[in-house]
């Protein structure tokens, strides 16, 4: 999730005039918690690596290097700010606190599968690094898979921007890539929801026996 200050015209400038430090630096502040388009300037990148104005190898270690640098700067805030930064955070992507407290018990339950395949799901980008922080994951583990988690995360966005950008024009490819991203967020919310609401209808049937 990102505010849309940038056009993608002005994230194509900003990748061509700063190459892999735009592809790094986007990304990591996106993994920090703020609403840049990080995954749009990764996607550009690789685009850019296909058509040969940036090199693939060094797309892919910017790539690799922001979202990992990114989510750990993310788990000191939460561990040292706390659940009130997240709270402040969510109130201004317009989240609601039941849906934060939903994810972080989730999370808490399967804290290292969030940390390694949360890049993929829109809202939990943002917010896998401080929730891994203020659930007290061991710094070490969060450490391991966050690094698989942004190798793999960085690898997929790269190589299919970089042999799909030959096939597709830049904004229809970032469309393809948004989609993805609101998808796997709604299996996320169907996957909170469906069990909670499968537990409440249990519950009301015991109770009218």
């Amino acid at each position: 999730m990102s505010l849309e200050i940038l056009s993608v015209e002005r994230i194509q400038e900003i990748s061509h005039q700063y190459g892999y430090w735009a592809v790094a630096i986007g990304i990591a502040l996106e993994n920090m918690g703020i609403p840049l388009p990080g995954e749009t300037i990764t996607i550009v990148g690789g685009f850019l690596a296909g058509s040969g104005d940036l090199n693939y190898w060094l797309v892919l270690g910017s790539a690799i290097f922001g979202a990992f640098m990114g989510s750990n700067f993310g788990y000191w805030v939460g561990e040292t700010a706390g659940w009130a930064f997240i709270l402040k955070a969510g109130r201004f992507l317009g989240i609601q606190e039941k849906q934060l407290e939903e994810a972080k018990n989730k999370f808490s339950q399967k804290a290292s599968k969030a940390v390694f395949f949360g890049r993929f799901i829109l809202l939990l980008r943002i917010f896998v690094g401080p929730l891994a922080g203020i659930t007290k994951m061991p710094y070490l583990q969060f450490l391991l898979w966050n690094l698989g988690g942004a190798t793999l995360w960085a690898s997929v966005m790269v190589t299919l921007s970089f042999f799909f950008g030959r096939l597709l024009p830049l904004e229809q490819l970032i469309n393809k890539f948004a989609q993805f991203g609101i998808l796997a967020l709604v299996i996320v919310i169907a996957w909170l929801v469906i069990p909670f609401w499968y537990e409440s209808r249990k519950l009301k049937q015991e109770l009218e026996k």
